[in-house]
């Protein structure tokens, strides 16, 4: 387990893949006849045969609706692990997502053959504090066995009223499998932190793109750059673990950076209006001042969006592992009472052509998991502020006067940030990244 598994792991909450970036669409533009399928017909009469055997030979009676509903859910879950027929709680649970704010465990998961991966687990929830990590496979939930439900599925199960447990039998690499009992909350994510590493080197972790996550960016820059007393020297962008998020919040982020005309990233598909081009807008908020971006095979979908056009830009070294290779878009499908369809529809290709999808991007200097801290040596956000000594009680805060409660806060938030910068200077991947933007700075000062 790396330092960063322990300090900044990334769960998501049970919904799907965290919005993969989805774009909402009506209906199909170009019309389908399927007359003009000659296949069409002779496989309709087979479904029409296997629907009558059911209705009539079944154990036990099955309404038409049920029968539509589970074969319009099999049609979709046969396509690709992000297409998913969505009932009205599915449409509520992914507008939740794009926002910032939902419940359940919070992990980003997917198919892996008959069972389910975990991408990555959220900063600061239930799955993070549990110690769950990217590429942990979930065997069975409470006494289910995954292998046996579809993902949404097991994303009903796993989700759950605020307050209540479930246990996930877990398989990981290097050890035999267990079982971890966690206990569901309400998710709401702060999607940017950072911290000044050292004089002039800034280090912006973005757990997920929402919304508002580029406007986070800058704030969170702008009190770096207080606390520095001038301009950012070198930045470190984190972006390991971050499973993705909102489209348009990936494009306000790199274009926080670049300074050149030509596109963050494009998307083609088989209709028209898949096809788009997604413009730079020069404007380096941070003017020119060398980047280390760190990614891993948990970065995906907007992550590499971002790792992509900073690279193909030429603004920014890319350092760590492969990301996860997630370069496909999905467009949500009003359709009647309520109902979706959260649909593949074309793939993502950065400013210079090339495909995320299923290939990830390739670092510019490629690092391995070493650990340089002590394992029993780590901290977890989640517990900090109670093992700090003085810190404020949550119980009866009214013991403290309003002067106390403030001196008190500013005081645990100093010894927190001590604490984390130390932790992210034992990082092997941020430990890096600081040895390369100093060797840079000193040869840009000759």
């Amino acid at each position: 387990m790396t330092l960063f598994n322990t300090l900044f792991r990334v769960p998501f909450l049970l919904v799907f893949l965290l919005l993969s970036t989805t774009s909402k669409v009506s209906l199909a533009e170009e019309g389908y006849n399927p007359l003009h399928s000659p296949d069409f017909f002779d496989e309709l009469n087979a479904f029409t045969v296997i629907y009558t055997q059911i209705k009539q030979l079944y154990v036990e009676e099955i309404d038409d609706k049920t029968m539509f509903q589970n074969a319009i859910q099999g049609l979709v879950d046969g396509l690709d692990p992000h297409s998913s027929y969505l009932n009205p709680k599915d449409q509520t649970n992914l507008i939740e997502s794009t926002i910032g704010q939902f419940g359940g465990l919070g992990i980003v998961i997917s198919t892996q053959g008959d069972l389910i991966q975990i991408i990555s687990p959220i900063d600061d929830t239930p799955a993070y504090r549990a110690g769950l990590q990217a590429g942990d496979i979930i065997l069975k939930i409470d006494a289910q066995r995954v292998r046996d439900i579809n993902l949404e599925e097991a994303v009903k199960l796993m989700r759950g009223k605020p307050g209540t447990k479930v246990k996930l039998t877990i398989i990981r690499s290097d050890k035999a499998p267990f079982v971890l009992e966690i206990t569901r909350e309400i998710i709401t994510i702060t999607s940017v932190k950072g911290f000044l590493l050292d004089k002039g080197i800034a280090y912006i972790r973005v757990s997920d793109f929402q919304v508002q996550s580029a406007k986070l960016l800058k704030e969170v820059l702008a009190k770096l750059t207080d606390q520095n007393g001038a301009k950012i020297g070198s930045l470190i962008l984190d972006l390991r673990n971050n499973p993705g998020g909102a489209l348009v919040s990936a494009i306000d982020i790199a274009n926080l950076f670049i300074d050149t005309e030509g596109t963050v990233v494009y998307t083609e598909g088989r209709i028209k209006s898949s096809n788009i081009n997604f413009p730079a807008k020069p404007g380096d908020i941070i003017s020119g001042a060398a980047i280390v971006v760190l990614m891993n095979e948990g970065s995906a979908s907007a992550s590499e969006i971002v790792a992509g056009a900073l690279q193909d830009h030429n603004r920014a070294i890319i350092m760590g592992t492969t990301s996860f290779g997630k370069g496909s878009v999905q467009s949500v499908i009003d359709l009647p009472d309520g109902y979706g369809l959260k649909l593949t529809t074309a793939r993502y290709y950065t400013p210079s052509g090339r495909s995320i999808q299923a290939k990830g991007i390739i670092p510019d200097i490629q690092l391995e998991n070493i650990t340089l801290y002590d394992p029993e040596d780590t901290v977890d956000l989640g517990s900090l502020e109670k093992d700090l000594k003085g810190h404020l009680s949550v119980e009866d805060p009214s013991q403290l006067s309003e002067e106390e409660v403030i001196r008190t806060q500013d005081e645990i938030k100093e010894n927190q940030d001590k604490e984390i910068i130390s932790f992210l200077k034992k990082d092997y991947f941020v430990h890096e990244a600081m040895n390369l933007l100093k060797a840079l700075s000193i040869l840009n000062s000759k």
